[in-house]
């Protein structure tokens, strides 16, 4: 039970026939309601009519005897004079309740007392001899004939005569046809109602099962893939431009990012292995030889070997750390200053800065400045410049060479891990190629950005940019 209404289709079965239940009783009370109303107004209409039928013969004089509206053809009559006394009643009545008087049989009559007229404030209608009151008043009751009982509504209304003083008349029309029309819309409610529930709850399942069959293939085929691990795969778009389709693409550009990821990770470690066994390769054979030949040790090499697999460590635990997502510091960092501590005691050197802060990381961009002056040494042949200012709303470091430059076509290339353009060059003379991949990831880290251009001497430029803090 929990499974099936765990899932979407059953939660939204569930749901759309609950609120079209809710609005289907709602719809059938205020039916019901209504037909009731309106029956109940038509009998006391009816009622009404006869009540006052039988008090217009009263108001012309009419005895008691002779009242046409007594013989019950139109409904139950009772007439009441002031003092509540039944003086006429249809002669089949055997019991009747809703009334002032619940009897039955007529009592004999008493003369009317003289001073009832001349008190206009008993009664809530003054009215004149053979005059009718204008208003009506309704009760609910039954009414017993033939030993059969019915509910009933009544109308009673007052009419002042020459003779008998102020009588008040009831006549009731049966509510039978009422309580019948309530009893069958109910019944029809009844039937029809679950019968269409029935229809709702199986059209939502269906469509939604339609509806989420692209969502159980997506399912199936990323079940697929964390099985097999081949990030190469991909999910079913439907055609349909909706939602579902969206979440497909999404997916899919998802697993493209994820793939590009694992792929650039495993060129990473693969080319961090490669580049670490170089070095240790030479130390362990410089090792080993001056173990069985100790006046052989080569011990500058041995230190620059030991060195070189210390940088690299230390660029790998640096990329490890930015990759991992490692808080920035928030500290004002002024770049001018930065830019003459990296290029002092370096040879052919200049600086022309002005001060100029960005938040961050020092350490890190003291690394990024570090990086560019060691590649930018590495190439060029006499000189280096560096230039470092405010620019349109940010800071601007420029690190300009005079050698050879880099090729348009790899200006981008080169910011790849492990990527050296000279493959014939030495691996001691071109480091392992991380230093340009560290210093744009650190200048993306700190919202910035980090290019590669042509220099005014037509070397390399590799222009830093970075919000002012």
């Amino acid at each position: 039970m929990r499974r099936l209404f765990g899932s979407v289709r059953a939660r939204a079965t569930l749901g759309a026939t609950l609120v079209v239940a809710v609005a289907l009783v709602a719809a059938g009370a205020a039916v019901l309601l209504s037909l009731r109303s309106n029956l109940i107004g038509e009998a006391g209409t009816q009622a009404e009519r006869s009540a006052r039928a039988v008090a217009s013969e009263l108001a012309a004089g009419t005895p008691y005897g002779k009242l046409s509206g007594l013989d019950g053809d139109d409904g139950p009559v009772q007439v009441l004079d002031e003092d509540k006394r039944l003086v006429a009643a249809s002669e089949d009545l055997e019991k009747i309740s809703g009334t002032d008087s619940d009897r039955v049989k007529p009592q004999p009559p008493v003369a009317p007392r003289e001073d009832d007229d001349d008190d206009p404030d008993d009664h809530e209608e003054a009215l004149k001899p053979g005059e009718i009151a204008g208003k009506s008043v309704f009760s609910n009751g039954s009414v017993t004939i033939d030993g059969d009982t019915e509910d009933y509504r009544f109308a009673a209304v007052e009419v002042e005569t020459e003779d008998r003083g102020r009588l008040k008349v009831y006549a009731g029309s049966p509510l039978a046809a009422e309580h019948g029309a309530v009893r069958t819309a109910l019944t029809v409610m009844l039937i029809g109602f679950p019968l269409l529930l029935g229809v709702v709850a199986g059209v939502t399942w269906l469509v939604t099962r339609r509806a989420l069959r692209p969502v159980e293939g997506i399912r199936r085929e990323m079940a697929a893939i964390t099985h097999s691990e081949d990030l190469a795969r991909r999910v079913p778009e439907p055609d349909t431009h909706d939602e579902i389709a969206r979440l497909a693409s999404t997916t899919n550009e998802t697993l493209a990012a994820l793939e590009t990821s694992v792929e650039r990770q495993r060129r990473f470690v693969a080319d961090a292995s490669h580049e670490l066994r170089s070095p240790i390769a030479s130390l362990r054979t410089q090792l080993e030889v001056a173990a069985a030949h100790p006046e052989l040790l080569d011990l500058d090499g041995a230190v620059e070997d030991t060195v070189r697999l210390q940088r690299l460590a230390a660029d790998l635990l640096l990329l490890a750390r930015l990759d991992a997502g490692e808080r920035l510091g928030d500290a004002r960092v002024d770049l001018a200053g930065l830019a003459r501590e990296e290029t002092e005691g370096r040879a052919g050197v200049t600086v022309d800065a002005e001060p100029v802060e960005v938040a961050g990381s020092r350490g890190q961009l003291g690394r990024v400045l570090a990086n560019l002056l060691d590649n930018a040494q590495r190439h060029a042949r006499s000189a280096v410049t560096v230039r470092v200012g405010p620019e349109g709303g940010t800071a601007v470091v420029g690190v300009a060479d005079d050698g050879e430059g880099v090729p348009e076509a790899d200006r981008e290339r080169i910011f790849e891990r492990f990527v050296r353009l000279d493959a014939a060059r030495s691996r001691d003379d071109g480091g392992a190629g991380l230093g340009l991949a560290i210093a744009r990831d650190v200048a993306v880290r700190h919202g910035g950005t980090l290019t590669a251009g042509q220099g005014p001497a037509g070397g390399a430029l590799f222009e830093l940019r970075l919000p002012l803090a």
